[in-house]
């Protein structure tokens, strides 16, 4: 899995803990970052990919990347 995207990402520049929230906690701002990152979509991809199950990834939070997940694992046992 290539992940030189990660060179140019943005989150690089702040906290990390930014993107894993304590539970109940706001994901308002890292979602803010990955926003005006140019590799959301590469990252998004791997968090797919590898099947993340948690922290803000590509700009989505984690509800939506485990629906994400799902529904790439649905295509795949479909194929």
């Amino acid at each position: 899995m290539n992940t030189t995207w990660r060179d140019d990402a943005l989150c690089r520049e702040v906290d990390t803990e930014l993107f894993m929230p304590e539970v109940g906690g706001s994901t308002a701002e890292a979602k803010r970052v990955c926003m005006a990152c140019e590799v959301r979509r590469h990252c998004l991809e791997y968090a797919i990919d590898a099947q993340e199950p948690y922290g803000v990834w590509g700009g989505v939070g984690q509800q939506e990347l485990r629906r994400l997940i799902r529904a790439r694992r649905a295509e795949q046992e479909a194929a």
